[in-house]
Protein backbone atom coordinates (compact mmCIF):
# COMPACT_ATOMS: atom_id res chain seq x y z
CA UNK A 1 0.00 0.00 0.00
CA UNK A 2 1.17 3.37 -1.02
CA UNK A 3 1.59 6.16 1.40
CA UNK A 4 -0.98 8.43 -0.55
CA UNK A 5 -3.74 6.68 1.96
CA UNK A 6 -2.03 8.53 4.86
CA UNK A 7 -1.02 11.76 3.92
CA UNK A 8 -3.07 14.63 5.45
CA UNK A 9 -6.58 14.74 5.91
CA UNK A 10 -8.13 16.94 3.18
CA UNK A 11 -10.69 15.41 1.79
CA UNK A 12 -11.38 15.38 -2.44
CA UNK A 13 -13.35 18.08 -3.50
CA UNK A 14 -15.46 15.87 -6.21
CA UNK A 15 -15.20 12.60 -6.40
CA UNK A 16 -13.18 10.63 -8.29
CA UNK A 17 -13.23 7.26 -8.61
CA UNK A 18 -9.16 7.33 -8.89
CA UNK A 19 -9.11 8.17 -5.41
CA UNK A 20 -11.22 4.94 -5.02
CA UNK A 21 -9.20 3.19 -6.67
CA UNK A 22 -5.86 3.77 -4.92
CA UNK A 23 -7.51 2.03 -2.07
CA UNK A 24 -6.59 -1.58 -1.35
CA UNK A 25 -8.67 -3.52 -3.52
CA UNK A 26 -10.90 -5.81 -1.13
CA UNK A 27 -9.15 -9.21 -0.44
CA UNK A 28 -11.17 -12.44 -0.83
CA UNK A 29 -12.14 -12.27 2.75
CA UNK A 30 -14.32 -9.22 2.55
CA UNK A 31 -17.36 -10.27 2.68
CA UNK A 32 -20.77 -10.34 4.48
CA UNK A 33 -19.82 -12.90 6.54
CA UNK A 34 -18.01 -11.19 8.91
CA UNK A 35 -22.00 -9.73 9.77
CA UNK A 36 -22.76 -13.24 11.05
CA UNK A 37 -20.62 -12.83 14.54
CA UNK A 38 -22.85 -9.44 15.09
CA UNK A 39 -25.88 -11.11 14.15
CA UNK A 40 -25.95 -14.12 16.63
CA UNK A 41 -24.66 -12.21 19.17
CA UNK A 42 -27.94 -10.23 19.33
CA UNK A 43 -30.35 -11.75 17.27
CA UNK A 44 -29.54 -15.01 18.60
CA UNK A 45 -29.20 -14.43 22.48
CA UNK A 46 -33.07 -14.00 22.09
CA UNK A 47 -33.71 -17.35 24.26
CA UNK A 48 -36.21 -17.26 26.77
CA UNK A 49 -33.55 -17.50 29.51
CA UNK A 50 -30.06 -16.16 29.28
CA UNK A 51 -28.06 -17.37 32.33
CA UNK A 52 -26.45 -14.47 34.19
CA UNK A 53 -23.23 -16.42 34.01
CA UNK A 54 -23.25 -16.32 30.32
CA UNK A 55 -24.10 -12.63 30.48
CA UNK A 56 -21.05 -11.93 32.27
CA UNK A 57 -18.72 -14.08 30.23
CA UNK A 58 -19.71 -12.45 27.68
CA UNK A 59 -19.58 -9.19 28.94
CA UNK A 60 -16.08 -9.86 29.65
CA UNK A 61 -14.84 -9.94 25.96
CA UNK A 62 -16.31 -6.44 25.76
CA UNK A 63 -14.08 -2.86 25.73
CA UNK A 64 -15.65 -1.58 28.88
CA UNK A 65 -15.25 1.83 27.56
CA UNK A 66 -16.82 1.18 24.71
CA UNK A 67 -15.49 0.77 21.02
CA UNK A 68 -16.31 4.66 20.21
CA UNK A 69 -17.26 6.86 22.97
CA UNK A 70 -18.36 9.76 20.44
CA UNK A 71 -21.08 7.29 19.02
CA UNK A 72 -24.00 8.17 20.49
CA UNK A 73 -22.80 8.90 24.55
CA UNK A 74 -26.33 9.49 25.74
CA UNK A 75 -28.92 7.08 24.44
CA UNK A 76 -32.18 5.61 26.68
CA UNK A 77 -31.35 3.65 29.33
CA UNK A 78 -33.00 0.30 28.61
CA UNK A 79 -35.19 -1.69 31.31
CA UNK A 80 -33.04 -4.50 33.50
CA UNK A 81 -35.24 -6.98 32.85
CA UNK A 82 -37.73 -6.96 30.03
CA UNK A 83 -37.95 -5.86 26.63
CA UNK A 84 -36.00 -2.87 25.08
CA UNK A 85 -38.90 -0.38 25.02
CA UNK A 86 -40.01 0.55 21.35
CA UNK A 87 -38.02 0.21 18.01
CA UNK A 88 -34.51 0.50 17.70
CA UNK A 89 -31.95 0.36 14.56
CA UNK A 90 -28.69 -1.55 15.17
CA UNK A 91 -25.54 -0.89 11.96
CA UNK A 92 -23.42 -3.52 11.49
CA UNK A 93 -20.27 -2.96 9.78
CA UNK A 94 -17.61 -5.45 8.30
CA UNK A 95 -14.19 -3.86 8.40
CA UNK A 96 -11.85 -5.70 5.95
CA UNK A 97 -8.81 -5.29 8.48
CA UNK A 98 -5.75 -7.69 8.75
CA UNK A 99 -5.22 -6.38 12.34
CA UNK A 100 -5.12 -9.47 14.58
CA UNK A 101 -6.44 -11.46 11.99
CA UNK A 102 -4.18 -14.45 12.46
CA UNK A 103 -2.87 -13.69 8.84
CA UNK A 104 -6.45 -14.50 7.43
CA UNK A 105 -6.96 -12.43 4.20
CA UNK A 106 -3.25 -11.71 3.92
CA UNK A 107 -1.15 -9.30 5.37
CA UNK A 108 -1.53 -6.29 7.68
CA UNK A 109 -2.60 -3.24 5.19
CA UNK A 110 -3.21 0.69 6.35
CA UNK A 111 -6.16 0.55 4.13
CA UNK A 112 -9.71 -0.04 6.11
CA UNK A 113 -12.95 -0.45 4.32
CA UNK A 114 -16.44 -1.35 5.71
CA UNK A 115 -16.93 -4.06 3.13
CA UNK A 116 -20.11 -5.00 5.12
CA UNK A 117 -22.59 -2.41 5.48
CA UNK A 118 -26.20 -3.64 7.03
CA UNK A 119 -28.85 -2.16 9.25
CA UNK A 120 -31.37 -3.94 11.37
CA UNK A 121 -34.41 -2.10 12.26
CA UNK A 122 -36.90 -3.73 15.26
CA UNK A 123 -40.07 -2.45 15.05
CA UNK A 124 -41.54 -0.87 17.77
CA UNK A 125 -43.97 -3.30 18.82
CA UNK A 126 -41.21 -6.08 18.25
CA UNK A 127 -43.35 -8.40 15.54
CA UNK A 128 -41.05 -7.66 12.58
CA UNK A 129 -37.61 -7.04 11.64
CA UNK A 130 -35.86 -6.19 8.25
CA UNK A 131 -32.23 -6.44 7.95
CA UNK A 132 -31.41 -4.14 4.80
CA UNK A 133 -27.60 -4.63 2.84
CA UNK A 134 -26.42 -1.87 1.29
CA UNK A 135 -23.63 -3.15 -1.88
CA UNK A 136 -20.11 -1.97 -1.11
CA UNK A 137 -19.52 -0.16 -4.38
CA UNK A 138 -22.82 1.51 -4.50
CA UNK A 139 -22.13 5.64 -4.92
CA UNK A 140 -23.63 7.91 -1.80
CA UNK A 141 -23.02 10.96 0.13
CA UNK A 142 -20.13 10.28 2.42
CA UNK A 143 -20.81 12.41 5.59
CA UNK A 144 -18.00 14.60 6.65
CA UNK A 145 -16.14 12.74 9.21
CA UNK A 146 -12.63 12.92 11.00
CA UNK A 147 -9.95 12.06 7.91
CA UNK A 148 -12.64 13.74 5.18
CA UNK A 149 -15.79 12.82 3.61
CA UNK A 150 -18.42 15.51 2.27
CA UNK A 151 -18.26 13.85 -1.06
CA UNK A 152 -20.05 11.08 -3.30
CA UNK A 153 -18.17 8.11 -2.89
CA UNK A 154 -18.41 4.22 -2.41
CA UNK A 155 -20.19 3.40 0.24
CA UNK A 156 -17.67 1.16 1.44
CA UNK A 157 -15.10 4.28 2.16
CA UNK A 158 -16.70 5.84 5.10
CA UNK A 159 -14.52 3.71 7.74
CA UNK A 160 -11.91 5.36 5.82
CA UNK A 161 -12.83 8.86 6.24
CA UNK A 162 -13.96 8.34 9.61
CA UNK A 163 -9.98 7.92 10.61
CA UNK A 164 -9.68 3.89 10.48
CA UNK A 165 -6.26 2.56 9.98
CA UNK A 166 -3.99 0.00 11.38
CA UNK A 167 -3.34 1.04 15.04
CA UNK A 168 -6.81 1.93 15.00
CA UNK A 169 -9.45 -0.03 13.02
CA UNK A 170 -12.75 0.63 14.63
CA UNK A 171 -12.31 4.14 14.72
CA UNK A 172 -14.34 4.60 11.67
CA UNK A 173 -17.55 3.64 12.95
CA UNK A 174 -19.24 6.87 13.52
CA UNK A 175 -18.51 7.88 10.62
CA UNK A 176 -20.49 4.95 8.71
CA UNK A 177 -23.35 5.65 11.13
CA UNK A 178 -23.88 9.27 10.06
CA UNK A 179 -23.03 8.35 6.59
CA UNK A 180 -26.12 5.50 6.45
CA UNK A 181 -27.98 8.31 8.52
CA UNK A 182 -27.34 10.92 6.04
CA UNK A 183 -28.51 8.38 3.44
CA UNK A 184 -31.46 7.18 5.19
CA UNK A 185 -33.01 9.77 7.50
CA UNK A 186 -33.02 7.21 10.10
CA UNK A 187 -31.68 7.56 13.39
CA UNK A 188 -29.38 4.76 14.70
CA UNK A 189 -29.04 3.83 18.08
CA UNK A 190 -26.49 0.80 18.04
CA UNK A 191 -23.15 -0.22 16.27
CA UNK A 192 -20.89 -2.63 15.73
CA UNK A 193 -17.74 -3.37 13.79
CA UNK A 194 -16.55 -6.95 13.12
CA UNK A 195 -13.78 -8.48 11.30
CA UNK A 196 -13.67 -11.97 9.15
CA UNK A 197 -12.01 -13.66 11.73
CA UNK A 198 -15.37 -13.96 13.75
CA UNK A 199 -17.05 -15.90 10.84
CA UNK A 200 -14.56 -18.90 11.26
CA UNK A 201 -14.99 -18.61 15.04
CA UNK A 202 -19.07 -18.73 15.44
CA UNK A 203 -20.05 -20.66 12.33
CA UNK A 204 -17.63 -23.59 13.95
CA UNK A 205 -19.83 -22.65 17.16
CA UNK A 206 -22.80 -23.00 15.13
CA UNK A 207 -21.80 -26.16 14.41
CA UNK A 208 -22.75 -25.97 10.36
CA UNK A 209 -25.82 -24.17 8.64
CA UNK A 210 -26.99 -26.19 5.43
CA UNK A 211 -26.75 -24.55 2.46
CA UNK A 212 -28.69 -25.22 -1.21
CA UNK A 213 -26.71 -24.76 -4.22
CA UNK A 214 -28.02 -24.79 -7.91
CA UNK A 215 -25.17 -26.16 -10.39
CA UNK A 216 -22.08 -26.68 -9.39
CA UNK A 217 -19.89 -23.61 -7.55
CA UNK A 218 -16.26 -23.37 -8.82
CA UNK A 219 -15.02 -20.13 -7.46
CA UNK A 220 -10.93 -20.02 -7.83
CA UNK A 221 -10.83 -16.69 -6.70
CA UNK A 222 -11.56 -18.05 -3.13
CA UNK A 223 -11.14 -21.47 -3.44
CA UNK A 224 -14.75 -22.78 -2.94
CA UNK A 225 -15.86 -25.87 -5.02
CA UNK A 226 -19.33 -27.52 -4.44
CA UNK A 227 -21.84 -29.73 -6.29
CA UNK A 228 -25.31 -29.02 -6.83
CA UNK A 229 -27.16 -29.82 -3.87
CA UNK A 230 -26.80 -28.73 0.06
CA UNK A 231 -24.22 -28.39 2.11
CA UNK A 232 -23.53 -28.20 5.61
CA UNK A 233 -20.79 -25.73 5.79
CA UNK A 234 -19.39 -23.77 8.80
CA UNK A 235 -15.66 -21.97 9.70
CA UNK A 236 -13.06 -21.25 6.58
CA UNK A 237 -15.17 -23.28 3.86
CA UNK A 238 -18.41 -20.67 5.32
CA UNK A 239 -16.66 -17.64 5.12
CA UNK A 240 -15.66 -18.87 1.43
CA UNK A 241 -19.34 -19.25 0.42
CA UNK A 242 -20.09 -16.11 2.13
CA UNK A 243 -17.19 -14.33 -0.21
CA UNK A 244 -17.57 -16.09 -3.51
CA UNK A 245 -19.04 -13.05 -6.00
CA UNK A 246 -17.53 -15.34 -9.34
CA UNK A 247 -19.07 -18.18 -8.10
CA UNK A 248 -22.59 -16.80 -7.38
CA UNK A 249 -25.40 -15.18 -10.34
CA UNK A 250 -23.97 -13.06 -12.65
CA UNK A 251 -20.41 -12.30 -10.78
CA UNK A 252 -21.86 -8.93 -9.31
CA UNK A 253 -21.35 -7.85 -5.93
CA UNK A 254 -25.49 -7.66 -6.15
CA UNK A 255 -25.65 -11.15 -6.70
CA UNK A 256 -23.51 -12.21 -3.89
CA UNK A 257 -25.55 -10.19 -1.31
CA UNK A 258 -28.39 -12.58 -2.74
CA UNK A 259 -26.53 -15.29 -2.33
CA UNK A 260 -25.44 -14.61 1.11
CA UNK A 261 -28.89 -14.35 2.08
CA UNK A 262 -29.27 -17.95 1.32
CA UNK A 263 -27.13 -18.55 3.59
CA UNK A 264 -28.23 -15.89 6.51
CA UNK A 265 -32.06 -16.88 6.29
CA UNK A 266 -30.53 -20.92 6.69
CA UNK A 267 -28.58 -19.88 9.55
CA UNK A 268 -31.78 -19.06 11.32
CA UNK A 269 -33.97 -21.37 10.69
CA UNK A 270 -31.66 -23.37 12.09
CA UNK A 271 -31.27 -22.32 15.10
CA UNK A 272 -34.92 -22.33 15.52
CA UNK A 273 -35.16 -25.94 14.64
CA UNK A 274 -32.29 -26.90 16.78
CA UNK A 275 -33.74 -25.28 20.07
CA UNK A 276 -29.98 -23.65 20.22
CA UNK A 277 -31.65 -20.36 21.11
CA UNK A 278 -33.11 -22.34 24.80
CA UNK A 279 -29.57 -24.51 25.01
CA UNK A 280 -27.52 -22.17 27.51
CA UNK A 281 -24.47 -23.56 26.88
CA UNK A 282 -24.62 -23.62 23.52
CA UNK A 283 -26.02 -20.53 23.34
CA UNK A 284 -23.31 -18.62 25.40
CA UNK A 285 -20.59 -20.78 22.98
CA UNK A 286 -22.36 -18.93 20.03
CA UNK A 287 -22.00 -15.56 21.71
CA UNK A 288 -19.13 -15.71 23.64
CA UNK A 289 -17.29 -16.47 19.75
CA UNK A 290 -19.15 -13.66 18.59
CA UNK A 291 -18.20 -10.96 21.43
CA UNK A 292 -14.29 -11.51 20.89
CA UNK A 293 -14.34 -10.63 17.63
CA UNK A 294 -16.33 -7.45 17.38
CA UNK A 295 -16.66 -4.03 18.46
CA UNK A 296 -19.41 -1.86 20.18
CA UNK A 297 -20.45 1.38 20.47
CA UNK A 298 -21.09 3.07 23.59
CA UNK A 299 -24.28 2.12 25.40
CA UNK A 300 -24.59 -1.15 23.18
CA UNK A 301 -21.17 -2.84 24.93
CA UNK A 302 -23.84 -3.35 27.93
CA UNK A 303 -24.76 -6.45 29.37
CA UNK A 304 -28.69 -5.51 30.55
CA UNK A 305 -28.88 -3.92 26.61
CA UNK A 306 -27.63 -6.78 24.73
CA UNK A 307 -30.27 -8.70 27.15
CA UNK A 308 -33.08 -6.19 26.41
CA UNK A 309 -32.81 -6.20 22.59
CA UNK A 310 -32.44 -9.91 22.60
CA UNK A 311 -36.15 -9.96 24.99
CA UNK A 312 -37.44 -7.76 22.28
CA UNK A 313 -36.34 -9.86 19.23
CA UNK A 314 -36.97 -13.06 20.90
CA UNK A 315 -40.60 -13.72 19.42
CA UNK A 316 -40.48 -12.33 16.50
CA UNK A 317 -41.60 -15.23 13.74
CA UNK A 318 -39.72 -16.30 10.60
CA UNK A 319 -41.47 -15.05 8.37
CA UNK A 320 -41.40 -11.70 10.08
CA UNK A 321 -37.62 -11.53 9.62
CA UNK A 322 -37.11 -9.54 6.67
CA UNK A 323 -33.69 -9.55 4.28
CA UNK A 324 -33.77 -6.83 1.81
CA UNK A 325 -30.91 -5.48 -0.68
CA UNK A 326 -30.78 -1.86 -1.28
CA UNK A 327 -31.97 -1.61 -4.92
CA UNK A 328 -29.33 -0.33 -6.83
CA UNK A 329 -28.19 -0.96 -10.96
CA UNK A 330 -24.53 -1.71 -12.08
CA UNK A 331 -26.04 0.05 -15.87
CA UNK A 332 -25.01 3.75 -14.33
CA UNK A 333 -23.21 6.50 -15.97
CA UNK A 334 -20.85 9.14 -15.00
CA UNK A 335 -19.81 8.56 -11.50
CA UNK A 336 -21.62 5.96 -11.21
CA UNK A 337 -19.70 4.21 -13.98
CA UNK A 338 -18.05 0.59 -12.61
CA UNK A 339 -20.11 0.81 -9.30
CA UNK A 340 -23.54 0.87 -7.72
CA UNK A 341 -26.22 3.38 -8.65
CA UNK A 342 -28.73 3.44 -6.00
CA UNK A 343 -32.87 3.14 -6.89
CA UNK A 344 -34.25 5.99 -5.16
CA UNK A 345 -37.51 4.95 -6.34
CA UNK A 346 -38.06 1.47 -4.51
CA UNK A 347 -35.35 2.74 -2.29
CA UNK A 348 -37.00 5.45 -0.81
CA UNK A 349 -40.51 3.49 -0.05
CA UNK A 350 -38.37 0.66 1.90
CA UNK A 351 -37.07 3.35 3.85
CA UNK A 352 -40.56 4.74 4.33
CA UNK A 353 -41.59 1.92 5.73
CA UNK A 354 -39.49 1.16 8.16
CA UNK A 355 -39.84 5.00 9.04
CA UNK A 356 -43.26 4.92 9.69
CA UNK A 357 -42.61 1.30 11.46
CA UNK A 358 -45.03 -0.39 9.32
CA UNK A 359 -44.73 -4.62 8.43
CA UNK A 360 -44.56 -4.95 4.89
CA UNK A 361 -43.42 -8.27 2.24
CA UNK A 362 -41.64 -8.13 -0.58
CA UNK A 363 -43.26 -8.93 -4.01
CA UNK A 364 -41.87 -8.75 -7.61
CA UNK A 365 -38.23 -7.43 -7.90
CA UNK A 366 -36.03 -7.73 -11.21
CA UNK A 367 -32.47 -8.70 -10.71
CA UNK A 368 -32.21 -11.45 -8.41
CA UNK A 369 -29.15 -12.61 -9.05
CA UNK A 370 -27.63 -14.66 -7.00
CA UNK A 371 -30.55 -16.85 -5.42
CA UNK A 372 -33.37 -18.98 -6.38
CA UNK A 373 -36.52 -19.93 -4.53
CA UNK A 374 -35.61 -23.55 -3.74
CA UNK A 375 -37.55 -26.46 -1.97
CA UNK A 376 -37.49 -27.07 1.56
CA UNK A 377 -36.45 -30.84 2.62
CA UNK A 378 -38.51 -32.47 5.11
CA UNK A 379 -38.78 -31.47 8.39
CA UNK A 380 -35.77 -28.79 7.37
CA UNK A 381 -37.72 -25.74 9.46
CA UNK A 382 -39.80 -25.63 12.95
CA UNK A 383 -43.46 -25.72 11.06
CA UNK A 384 -44.51 -21.88 11.30
CA UNK A 385 -48.23 -20.56 12.72
CA UNK A 386 -48.42 -19.17 8.62
CA UNK A 387 -46.94 -20.71 5.13
CA UNK A 388 -43.45 -20.37 4.77
CA UNK A 389 -44.31 -18.72 1.66
CA UNK A 390 -47.38 -16.71 2.60
CA UNK A 391 -47.05 -13.03 2.78
CA UNK A 392 -48.52 -11.97 7.00
CA UNK A 393 -52.25 -10.60 6.91
CA UNK A 394 -52.52 -6.84 6.41
CA UNK A 395 -49.16 -6.22 5.56
CA UNK A 396 -48.42 -3.68 2.61
CA UNK A 397 -46.36 -5.51 -0.16
CA UNK A 398 -43.37 -3.77 -1.63
CA UNK A 399 -42.42 -4.70 -5.25
CA UNK A 400 -38.68 -3.74 -6.94
CA UNK A 401 -36.66 -4.93 -3.69
CA UNK A 402 -34.77 -7.86 -4.27
CA UNK A 403 -34.75 -10.29 -0.45
CA UNK A 404 -36.45 -12.41 1.32
CA UNK A 405 -38.13 -13.67 4.52
CA UNK A 406 -35.92 -16.53 6.69
CA UNK A 407 -39.19 -18.30 6.09
CA UNK A 408 -38.17 -19.02 2.99
CA UNK A 409 -35.87 -21.99 1.12
CA UNK A 410 -33.92 -20.33 -1.13
CA UNK A 411 -30.53 -21.99 -3.37
CA UNK A 412 -27.84 -20.11 -4.22
CA UNK A 413 -27.57 -19.88 -7.95
CA UNK A 414 -24.11 -20.97 -9.33
CA UNK A 415 -22.50 -18.82 -11.68
CA UNK A 416 -23.16 -19.55 -15.36
CA UNK A 417 -26.94 -21.17 -14.15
Amino acid sequence: MSGSRSEGSEPPKVLTVARHGRLKKPGPWGALGRIIAVALAVLLVSGGSVAAFAIAGIYNNLNPNGSNPRLHSALPVPPTIGAYPGGFNILIVGSDTRVGQGGIGGSTDTSILNDVTMLLHVSGDHTNATAISFPRDMIVPIAACQVGGGVSAPMNTALYYGGSNDKAPGAGLPCAVKTIEQFTGLSIQFAGLITFKGVIEVTNAVGGVPVCVQGNLNDKEVGLHLTSGTHVLKGYQALQFLRSRHGVGDGSDLGRISSQQVYLSSLVRTLKSSNTLSNIPELYKIAEAATRNMELSQGFNSPDTLFAIAQALKNIPLNSVIFAQYPGTTAGTGIYAGKVQPLLGPGNALIALIKSDKPFTLGTAAGNRGSVVGKAPKAATPKPTTSPTAPPKNVTVLNGVIGQPSSQYTCSRAFGQ
